[in-house]
């Protein structure tokens, strides 16, 4: 038999501390839940305490947030799943990190797959540099993770010229002229990059808008961005971007 993987749980709610427990009792038997804590400053010294290998961290609590537990631990070396109320700027943060978070009020399936996502793939290595962008990211979104099969690249957002889809994964072309393949759809990068000046030209592009220097017209016409490539622009798609490029 495997050894359980120990957990915490941080929440200042004791709703939200019950639904965790009952949870994690019936839908994460690889779990093993050995502690809680309801503030900043009895989830530090519980984390010191116990050595824990997954945490699931509030975002909001009464002495604090979930990023200052993380400041005042220094290392983390452990796994992590926020879990947040939020459903707007800290979850884009999230997004853009690729740090695991589940949103209040819990479900059991979105619970599992968090988990699961949690035990299979993330490195301990990973989790300092994902935080380390997280927390920037939540004063002022600039940067974005880029997980692929060998690890995760940082990038800011301003630096990538443009994604192409793979089928299930996205070619992120870069302006110093890097190619990353990345495990997420491009419609994962569409909800992420529109509003930050990314509009999808076509079912298997998206573009920097700030980066196209032509547009030339045609039945939908094409793009020409500032590197010289030319980017397909579907016929349903062209006045969505003339808009965008107008009012950029």
């Amino acid at each position: 038999m495997m050894d359980k993987i120990t957990c915490v749980i941080v929440d200042d709610e004791p709703r939200g501390v019950k639904t965790l427990t009952s949870f994690i009792s019936k839908y994460a038997p690889e779990l093993e839940l050995i502690g809680t804590a309801h503030n900043v400053r009895e989830g530090v010294s519980l984390i010191h305490q116990v050595s824990p290998k997954l945490v699931f961290l509030d975002v909001e609590m009464p002495d604090g947030t979930g990023f200052n537990l993380l400041e005042k631990l220094g290392h983390t070396p452990f796994k992590l799943i926020f879990v947040t109320a939020f459903q707007e700027y800290a979850v884009k943060a999230f997004n853009l990190s690729a740090i695991d978070y589940l949103l209040k009020p819990l479900n059991p399936e979105l619970f599992r797959n968090a988990v699961q996502k949690s035990v299979d793939s993330a490195r301990i290595d990973d989790i300092s540099l994902k935080l380390e962008v997280l927390l920037n990211n939540s004063k002022r979104i600039n940067k974005i993770a880029l997980p692929s099969s060998t690890g995760i690249q940082f990038a800011k957002i301003e630096d990538i010229i443009r994604c192409e889809s793979d089928n299930n994964y996205t070619f992120i072309h870069l302006q110093n002229g890097q190619k990353v393949l990345v495990t997420k759809t491009l419609k994962e990068f569409e909800t992420m990059l529109t509003e930050h000046g990314f509009y999808r030209t076509h079912n298997s592009h998206i573009v920097n808008i700030a980066l196209v220097s032509k547009y030339v017209r045609g039945e939908g016409g094409w793009v020409v961005l500032e590197n010289g490539e030319e980017i397909e622009v579907s016929r349903r798609r062209k006045e969505g971007l003339l808009s965008a490029m107008t009012f950029k």
